[in-house]
């Protein structure tokens, strides 16, 4: 690798006019498609709540505030593996600080992270101690955000937390935590199984455990999760088929209709957070849109579905012995024992039950996201 292929280079967002105006158009022209036949959300985003969201976007939404705020934090892009990887690169003021990296996973982006970045890299200034700073770096995925995108097969878990362990050490940090959820969680796996030498530990907001042995008795609880989790596979995994399956003809519509990706993001937040029914409960309609900009923007409807199938048939249930932590929040979509956490994850040495919080853990609830992680690298600093 030439020493231009180890460059990390400062990336400015800077979305010409012309772009928005395009989006702006294209809602205004939205084909919409009848209403749905019932009162709930059970056939999939309701049309009136889409059509508000769209309106919002096109006549109200402010994208050059997000594009400043993300600007001021610091981004960069470097190539890993062949790749052009976007990131967030947040140093911390303390002498002290632990490196940590935070993943995100789908429907999700580096939007996510937003509220957490200042409390993690400078707790001072957020009413916290110095011991627990940590200088922070969010990648966007491959095909994700303004990640390329791949153009041939084999961007699957294990390649990308080999990208991050270098993402890491060009970084100059030779000791580090990885954190993440969703995709971001088995990123975050991926990572300590490629570089145990060098990450101090893993946290976790959902996680993959061992399954139970055969003939082995389960709880009431498991019986509870099993018989949950096959509800979940019956009516709310259509998304993961296709994305797995076709991500190319997914992609078709969700590059060419603002509505469309929106409805198909916006639908999961209304599913997997912990939001008492609406999305906009616990995130506003500005942070929403945010988050679907991520994917608007640079048109990543098809690549970052094909995450999906690059890794779906090859799952992984290696075990860790990397120091592990694991906070259940309470809407999380799984509710997995910690019986079977512990048979794959050896050394987990914290589990946390927040009171609030669901699938997009950091965005929906920042402030006891940030006390989980604390919590748990405490235990490893």
């Amino acid at each position: 690798m030439g020493e231009q292929d180890k460059a990390v280079v400062p990336f400015t967002l800077d979305v010409p006019e012309a772009e928005l105006e395009d989006l702006r158009l294209r809602l205004g022209r939205t084909r919409w498609p009848e209403a749905e036949t019932v009162d709930d959300w059970s056939q999939g985003i309701p049309l009136a709540y889409v059509q508000e969201l769209c309106w919002t976007w096109q006549h109200e939404y402010d994208w050059r505030a997000t594009e400043a705020r993300l600007n001021g934090l610091g981004q960069y892009r470097t190539e890993l593996d062949g790749l052009g990887i976007h990131f967030l690169h947040v140093r911390s003021p303390e002498p002290g600080a632990l490196p940590l990296v935070l993943t995100h996973g789908w429907p999700g982006s580096v939007m996510e992270f937003l509220e957490v970045i200042g409390p993690l890299s400078d707790p001072v200034a957020h009413g916290g101690r110095p011991e627990d700073a940590f200088h922070v770096v969010c990648p966007s995925l491959p095909g994700y955000g303004w990640s390329d995108r791949p153009s041939r097969t084999g961007w699957g878990l294990a390649r990308i937390g080999a990208a991050w362990a270098t993402l890491m050490a060009r970084l100059g940090y030779e000791r580090y935590g990885a954190q993440g959820g969703d995709w971001g969680a088995m990123t975050s796996v991926a990572l300590a199984l490629a570089d145990p030498a060098h990450c101090a530990g893993v946290h976790l907001n959902m996680v993959m455990g061992a399954g139970p042995d055969p003939g082995e008795e389960l709880t009431e609880a498991e019986l509870a999760e099993k018989a949950r989790m096959k509800a979940f596979a019956r009516t709310g995994r259509g998304y993961s088929g296709q994305q797995a399956t076709r991500p190319q003809t997914l992609g078709y519509g969700l590059v060419d209709s603002p509505a469309g990706q929106a409805a198909w993001i916006v639908e999961k937040f209304h599913e997997w957070a912990d939001c008492d029914g609406h999305p906009e409960n616990v995130l506003t309609r500005s942070q929403l849109l945010d988050n679907v900009m991520a994917y608007w923007l640079p048109g990543t409807g098809a690549s970052s579905a094909r995450l999906y199938w690059e890794s779906f048939s090859s799952f992984r249930f290696d075990t860790l012995d990397v120091p592990t932590g694991f906070s259940q929040f309470p809407g999380e979509i799984s509710h997995p024992s910690r019986r079977f956490v512990e048979r794959r994850f050896t050394d987990l040495r914290y589990w946390g039950e927040p009171a609030r919080g669901g699938h997009f853990a950091a965005f929906e609830q920042p402030e006891l996201f940030v006390d989980e992680v604390r919590a748990f690298f405490a235990l490893v600093r």
